[in-house]
């Protein structure tokens, strides 16, 4: 069976090209720490040999870039990388990448008082001399402040659409359209809404999918196939991410993950959500990548979906992060909130701090803050 395809123009990625009918890319993230260039180097190859298309590697500093260079010589795959607020490294990462990943809410963060739109624009003229494309990643967790400030405290759908069509307005006028869309969101009815939203509005331009901080799989799987199912089945969707929390030896799994969704939508094999079964209970945690401070960080995640088992009727939302550069603001729509650093691990009730304990003593604070949001939301329902 042949999938429906929006009529999204062309957008070339190294050797690849998205869009325009052309094949699902599926992607990944490398997990390994940038400077440390040889096991990077073996995960991209890894990656690729695993079936990945595309490639993202995180650099932050000029110690990154310098280690992505010599990366670059050692392997063919098309390379993105991710910038976050760090968007003038552009300018040194282009000439050894093929796309260019920003962040719309993170351009904030850096240089405050420039207009975004210079920043943007530096961004197009780096992609332009150096033969890259750029995906504009647009996240629930990190939305331009600018714009959640014109809504509904309770509307996080409409702030992230007006955030990335501003954005693509921006790209059009500047005669830039090489250029991918990505709406994220850990919950994928939210993922399914807002990209078929954005679709009806702009269906030229290619969209890339995922469910963002998916979690442990299999329940991580279950959500990226329910969004994945619902858009792809539609037309909607030119590359895809499937983001798991896993060890780093396992991050083929992901594109192994991807390819049998795309295998089962394409054979008809699409069920309801309700046909899934997930708990109540909702565990969000990023995947694995090299910005994680501590690999102790997964485990805990295993650790925290074990002991929370108990809990599992109950709708309850617990996010675990593995770096401060998503942590602090990724958790702030869960009940609770870990993001983990380097020694020790911040829990968070919604957006307020609880305090700052060590991996080994994390889990039973986490279970009597757990048990307190259980013995509330029983006492309203008696």
């Amino acid at each position: 069976m042949r999938l429906p395809r929006n009529p999204t123009r062309p957008v070339s990625i190294g050797n690849i090209t998205i869009g325009n009918g052309n094949p699902i890319a599926v992607q990944s993230m490398c997990a390994t720490h940038t400077q440390d260039i040889v096991a990077t180097v073996k995960q991209v190859n890894d990656l690729v040999e695993a079936g990945a298309d595309i490639i993202r590697i995180a650099v932050d500093t000029k110690r990154d870039v310098e280690a992505l260079a010599d990366i670059r010589q050692q392997t063919q795959a098309n390379l993105s990388v991710d910038l976050q607020e760090s968007y003038r490294l552009a300018k040194t990462v282009a000439p050894h990448v093929d796309k260019i990943r920003y962040n719309p809410g993170h351009l904030y963060h850096h240089e405050k008082q420039k207009p975004w739109q210079d920043k943007v624009k530096f961004l197009v003229d780096v992609a332009g001399e150096n033969d890259c494309a750029i995906r504009v990643g647009v996240n629930g967790g990190s939305v331009d402040p600018s714009k959640t400030s014109k809504f509904a405290v309770d509307d996080s759908i409409s702030p992230m659409l007006a955030s990335a069509f501003e954005h693509c307005e921006l790209l059009d006028s500047l005669s830039f359209t090489r250029y991918c869309v990505s709406l994220k969101d850990s919950d994928p009815s939210k993922v399914i809404e807002i990209n078929k939203r954005f679709a009806a509005d702009r269906p030229d331009i290619p969209l890339h999918l995922g469910v963002t901080e998916a979690g442990m799989p299999p329940e991580g799987i279950i959500k990226t196939r329910i969004a994945f199912e619902q858009l792809i089945s539609r037309g909607i969707g030119d590359t895809i991410r499937v983001s798991l929390t896993l060890p780093l030896n396992q991050k083929g799994e992901e594109i192994k993950a991807g390819r049998q969704i795309l295998a089962d939508i394409a054979a008809g094999r699409v069920r309801s959500v309700v046909d899934y079964g997930l708990k109540s209970l909702n565990i969000i945690s990023c995947p694995s990548c090299s910005r994680v401070e501590n690999e102790a960080f997964i485990e805990l995640a295993q650790q925290v979906k074990a002991m929370t088992e108990y809990a599992a009727d109950y709708a309850i939302t617990i996010a675990v992060m593995g770096c401060r550069v998503n942590g602090p603001g990724e958790t702030d729509d869960a009940d609770l909130g870990l993001w983990c650093g380097p020694k020790a691990v911040n829990l968070k009730r919604g957006s307020e701090t609880l305090g700052s304990y060590g991996y080994s003593e994390i889990l039973p604070r986490l279970k009597q803050e757990l048990d307190l949001i259980i013995a509330e939301r029983s006492r309203v329902l008696v």
